[in-house]
């Protein structure tokens, strides 16, 4: 009879795990809109522990607010199936500023947290509930106005005849669709591709350039960073920042070293695909040329900017695809970071947690699988954000009505 009790009271158990986990299936196919990106949470609550300074979370919180206050406060944002206003946003990062300079430790922060916000998770990838979260940062590169022998690869401008077409406006069929673009003699075409600019100078002779940098790998990684410092010869430091892309799809010419056999899984990264193709001159611009998407760049006074046109934070803004995840949302994530030597090597990686904010977006950070965060800039925040390229947990919290 003890032995059919403890056997029951197991299957009990057993059943009842099941059932908390099959709240939260792994997806089938990647969650490509709002309703199925966020899924809400009841039970299995992460720990709510920041490995960063409060000082730097009340920064990402008090510049998200100057996004959120140039809004309707009737704007709706979609937390997965549910609809949020700006204005519940609003208070909702108010609630939690106040909470985190109010709580003496993350005990009693855990707690309130608990009783005071709804918790959504991201879907993940397709078949697997977690998140691939990269890195990005703010490289320097020396750079002249002028060219020469040595700067002779130009940094564009966004062009004049770069159009961008709401396609909304023609059905509802393309609801949230854009089209990037040029017109010539009367026909909407494509923008140029990488290969077209780069190779073929499409651009040159039309007073677009910025600055010339000295490697057309700096070009490269400059885009795909999307800001960076530019060293000129008189000692002043100019800030570049995205402005728009050619509207080509982006293409990872990581991913295409893979398929080439130029890279082993085991060591791509932005510091090994620099070794290799300066190494390799020879197949440089077929591997760059891989990826047709193209960015355009603008001067800034001051820091970095995101999709929402805020100062980004290092370490507390992240990159999220925007047609599925809420700008501006306060998130919590759990992932690896890695531990350096004296000499930027890195000896391991650790887990870490910490609140985030979602205040921009990439060409390569689509579905509710991809995460992007901003090291910022220097030794560390290159080398994580080069090797970063690890699975993590996302959740989105929002203030209890």
């Amino acid at each position: 009879m003890r032995n059919i009790l403890v056997t029951t009271a197991r299957l009990i158990l057993w059943f009842a795990v099941v059932c908390l986990l099959g709240c939260y299936p792994a997806l089938r196919k990647e969650a490509l809109r709002p309703e199925e990106a966020l899924t809400p949470i009841r039970f299995f609550y992460p720990e709510f522990c920041d490995d960063m300074d409060q000082g730097s979370l009340k920064k990402v919180i008090e510049r998200n607010m100057v996004y959120l206050k140039k809004i309707d406060p009737e704007t709706v944002f979609k937390y997965g199936a549910d609809s949020i206003t700006c204005r519940q946003i609003k208070q909702s990062q108010e609630a939690f500023l106040s909470l985190i300079s109010t709580s003496h430790d993350w005990r009693q922060l855990n707690k309130e947290i608990r009783r005071q916000f709804r918790l959504y998770r991201a879907a993940g990838r397709a078949g697997n509930k977690n998140v691939l979260f990269t890195g990005y940062f703010e490289p320097v590169y020396d750079a002249r106005t002028s060219p020469d022998h040595i700067f002779k690869y130009p940094l564009y401008r966004k062009p004049d005849d770069l159009v961008s077409i709401d396609l909304s406006e023609f059905s509802n069929r393309f609801k949230n669709e854009r089209l990037t673009a040029r017109v010539e003699r009367n026909q909407v075409m494509p923008y140029y591709t990488r290969h077209q600019i780069e190779i073929e100078n499409a651009l040159k002779g039309k007073g677009l350039e910025i600055a010339w940098l000295r490697d057309p790998l700096d070009v490269t990684f400059l885009q795909i960073q999307g800001s960076g410092r530019l060293n000129l010869a008189n000692g002043k430091t100019l800030r570049v920042g995205y402005c728009a892309s050619n509207g080509r799809a982006y293409r990872s010419i990581g991913n295409y070293m893979l398929q080439k056999g130029f890279l082993t899984k085991e060591n791509v990264s932005m510091q090994e695909i620099r070794r290799y193709l300066s190494e390799h001159p020879e197949v440089r611009e077929e591997v760059l040329s891989s990826n047709p998407s193209y960015v355009f760049f603008r001067i800034l006074e001051s820091e970095p900017v995101g999709n929402i046109n805020v100062p980004l934070v290092p370490g507390r803004s992240i990159a999220l695809d925007a047609k599925v995840f809420p700008k501006g949302a306060l998130a919590f994530m759990i992932c690896q970071k890695p531990d350096v030597d004296n000499n930027n090597k890195i000896t391991g990686w650790k887990k870490f947690s910490r609140f985030v904010i979602n205040q921009d977006t990439g060409g390569a950070i689509t579905g509710a699988g991809r995460a992007d965060l901003f090291w910022g800039c220097g030794p560390y925040a290159e080398v994580a954000a080069g090797h970063m390229k690890h699975e993590g947990e996302l959740y989105m919290l929002i203030k209890k009505e």
